[in-house]
């Protein structure tokens, strides 16, 4: 049998490979047993397996695993770019202008924090995505708040049960709800602090949804405890971001496009944050990306606009 050691990319046996994983880190058991935590590398579920149970995946499979999610997302940009180029040339309100409201992601996964910048550029959101560990983002969250001053926050990354179909009001059966629930609790005391208001989506694979709710998010996963989409985060984030800010968005407004709808994704809602009569910068689409184009004030489209 192959050895199998951190950073490999492995599939479980007994579970027909059905995901893809990352070996986090190799621990051993009380009994000297080894011991693997797993991080999906296309699913935000984070486990643990028996070291014979795992097998290393080919760089085929790999690579064609990740062009699916890549695909995916490419469509899904180029789907909203032309429903935005509709709208824009069957409105006619010269001189309105708006602006997105301007999101902070906190991802504790590099990859899917790259794949998440991406797509936010590729809409032309205001959005700052930082790579930071799930246990370390109740410690960091405040002064980047206090630095970006966004009005929407993202926090995800792994998570996982420990034990399945038991447990569920177990906050230690959870691997990381815990710190998103810490991380969200931060977020209201700067909200407290400043006055500033917040749309919070907090969660990941299986996470403890009622607790997360608790702590004060307006959207979380999972309450279903599956596996939730690598978009599901960011489409609810874009959502509050792109609408008129007089309007209140639920979760209703939102389902139909989220893989599993409410399974996957709950929460109580939020005021919209996109605003009128702000200056802008203009920019250009090309292929999920932008490039600037000359300073100015402009009207990209009644629904969504490009971000100075």
């Amino acid at each position: 049998m192959e050895k199998i050691k951190k950073g490999d990319i492995v599939g479980r046996i007994s579970y027909g490979q059905d995901i893809i994983f990352e070996v986090k880190r190799i621990i051993k058991s009380l009994n000297g047993e080894k011991i693997a935590i797993l991080k999906g590398v296309t699913e935000r579920i984070e486990v643990d397996s028996k070291i014979e149970d795992l097998i290393k995946v080919g760089k085929d499979k790999l690579k064609n695993e990740i062009k699916k999610i890549d695909t995916r997302l490419e469509k899904r940009i180029i789907k909203n770019q032309q429903m935005i180029e509709k709208t824009y040339k069957n409105i006619n309100r010269e001189g309105q202008k708006y602006k997105t409201g301007k999101i902070l992601h906190l991802d504790g996964d590099r990859k899917y924090s790259q794949k998440s910048l991406k797509y936010y550029q590729g809409l032309g959101l205001n959005a700052v995505v930082k790579n930071v560990a799930e246990n370390r983002q109740s410690k960091v969250v405040y002064n980047l708040l206090l630095y970006y001053k966004p009005d929407i926050l993202v926090i995800t990354g792994h998570d996982g049960m420990i034990k399945k179909d038991t447990g569920y009001n177990d906050l230690y059966n959870y691997r990381n709800s815990r710190h998103f629930i810490e991380t969200v609790k931060q977020a209201r005391r700067y909200e407290k602090d400043t006055g500033r208001s917040l749309v919070i989506f907090a969660g990941a694979c299986q996470s403890y949804f009622e607790a997360i709710m608790m702590a004060g998010a307006n959207f979380a996963s999972s309450p279903a405890r599956i596996l939730i989409d690598i978009l599901d985060p960011l489409i609810v984030a874009e959502k509050v971001a792109i609408t008129d800010d007089i309007k209140y968005i639920t979760i209703e407004d939102i389902e139909g496009e989220l893989r599993d709808g409410r399974r996957g994704v709950g929460g109580i809602g939020a005021r919209r944050k996109k605003k009128e009569n702000l200056t802008l910068e203009k920019r250009t689409w090309k292929m999920g990306r932008f490039r600037k184009m000359e300073n100015g004030t402009v009207l990209i489209s009644k629904f969504f606009i490009l971000f100075k």
